[in-house]
């Protein structure tokens, strides 16, 4: 049995993996809930966008984009979903805002880092 902390969206889960009988493939235990991650740094504004960005937290297709241009947001509410390795990955308003830009489409690939959208 393993124990792994994995961080996602920036949300923080302490995971217990163990072995399958017979060298099966490992199999997940459930997670704990979450625990709560240092807040990240703010991040300079671009020149056009909101001052807040949202970013690709790993490579994959955009699936959503689930708020317009103008659209008030409140901290962790879906901005864009993405798929990657067949699994759906909301990426979240870090803070409460509106909606600056949408910088990507549906059907759009994108690399991890990418900016998807800014926030005012």
């Amino acid at each position: 049995m393993k124990n792994y902390t994995i961080t996602v969206n920036g949300n923080v889960y302490d995971v217990t993996v163990e072995e399958g009988a017979g060298g099966a493939a490992p199999a997940a235990a459930p997670a704990k809930a979450p625990v709560k991650a240092p807040a990240a740094p703010a991040k300079k504004a671009s020149a056009g966008a909101g001052s807040v960005k949202i970013e690709a937290g790993a490579a994959g297709k955009v699936l959503r984009i689930e708020k317009n241009v103008g659209e008030a947001v409140k901290k962790g509410d879906a901005v864009i979903t993405l798929e990657s390795m067949k699994m759906e990955i909301p990426m979240v308003a870090p803070s409460d805002g509106t909606v600056a830009s949408i910088d990507v489409a549906a059907g759009d690939s994108v690399e991890a880092g990418r900016v998807l959208a800014t926030l005012n």
